[in-house]
This record gives structure tokens, sequence and C-alpha cells, in this order.
């Protein structure tokens, strides 16, 4: 684990660097959070690495425990089928919302993003690929004025990720499809077709628990 840049938010990196541990399984499931020994190899007080341990708990990735370290969360099939779940019922009422209020600016994000993640899917970067895949939900959950729904968004798509990430071994494969199937919701937004764009979404959350089971028998 590198230490942390003195310049930019102490908790801020302290939280980038572990949830990137945990994302890649350098910390597995179940492993303790030893406050005086992540302290001492980031080179940071406990304060803000406590606060990086909360935002952590936060999106699901880590679990408090009173009197106890915390500990990295553990995923299981029903877990992550439960989070998938919940996310498609989200995010496909969000691409109803929003079909009506894209804008050009909005748009274009949504490309940049596509090409950035066709450039990590070529790289077999799936690290990078997987934070642009958040990114590309969370600028869709961003165009609504809903807030509360965006924030909601935002805790399903860590968690279903985080089970995605423990199958890292077949990543590759899916960062390709889903990448085309980003771009599939692009167009229908593009072409104002609020139909075309929830059904593009649908079958993006479809594929997304047809992989997971895929890989999870595989594995």
């Amino acid at each position: 684990m590198r230490k942390i840049k003195k310049p930019d938010s102490l908790a801020d990196q302290a939280y980038d660097l572990i949830r990137k541990d945990i994302l890649t399984g350098t910390l597995a499931p179940n492993e303790e959070l030893r406050e005086e020994k992540f302290a001492l190899e980031l080179g940071i007080s406990r304060t803000p690495l406590r606060e990086a341990i909360r935002r952590l708990a936060t999106d699901g990735l880590v679990v408090l425990q009173s009197g106890k370290p915390a500990i990295v969360s553990s995923f299981t099939k029903e877990d992550a089928l439960h989070h998938m779940e919940v996310r498609k019922l989200l995010e496909t009422y969000n691409i109803e919302q929003i079909a009506k209020l894209t804008t050009p600016d909005f748009l274009k994000s949504l490309k940049s993003n596509l090409k950035l993640q066709k450039r990590a899917a070529d790289k077999n970067d799936f690290h990078e690929f997987i934070e642009l895949d958040r990114e590309f939900h969370l600028l869709l959950a961003d165009q609504n004025p809903n807030t509360k729904l965006c924030e909601m968004i935002y805790a399903v798509n860590t968690g279903v990720n985080r089970a995605f990430l423990i199958l890292a071994n077949t990543y590759p494969v899916s960062a390709m499809e889903a990448s085309g199937e980003h771009e599939d919701i692009v167009t229908a937004l593009e072409q104002q077709d609020g139909t075309g764009a929830i059904n593009a979404m649908t079958e993006h959350m479809d594929n997304i628990e047809r992989r997971f089971l895929h890989y999870y028998e595989k594995g």
C-alpha cells in the first residue's frame, strides 16, 4: 500500500487507496482494518483514517463493529442478486425519467466516458473500467433532479461492482460487453427514444445478472 500525498485531502486519499485495495482483492473479505497498522502504512493520523473507513462503510465495502476493528465486507451470491434486483428497479426508473431531460452537454459527457471505457477495456485495465462504469451510471443518475435517487443508485452500484470484482479474472470479457450495452443506452438517449432507452437499460441490467451467474457458477 502506498503512502498518501500530503497536498490533497488525507481522508479522501486514504478512502481511495483502501477502496482500491478492497476492489482489487489486495484486502480480502472479512479482513480486519486495524487502525494502528493502516495509519502507519499510510503515514497519517487515525482521524482521517476513521473518516475514510466510515465512508467505505457507507459504500457497503466495510462493516463497522462495536469495540472491534472494521472488516472488509463479504459478498454471497444471494447478496449480489439482491443488490442487482434493487439496482434494476432504480436504474430503469431513472432512465425513464431522464430520457426527456437529455441535453447536448449531457450527451457529450456520456460519450466522453464511453471512449475512456473502451480504452480501458482494450488495455484489460479492469480497475479503471469499473471506475468508468460506475461513473457512467452516476452521470445518468446526476441528470435526475431527485438527489435521493442519485444517492441510492450510487450505493447499489458500489455493492454490485464489489461482487463482480471478486471475479476479476473474468472481468475483461464482461467489460467489452458492458461497454457496448452502455453505447446502446446513449444511442437511444441521443435519438430521444425513451422506450428504446428503457429497453436498453433493462437488457443491460439483465445481462449483468446473467454474466454474474455464469461467472459465479464457473468460478
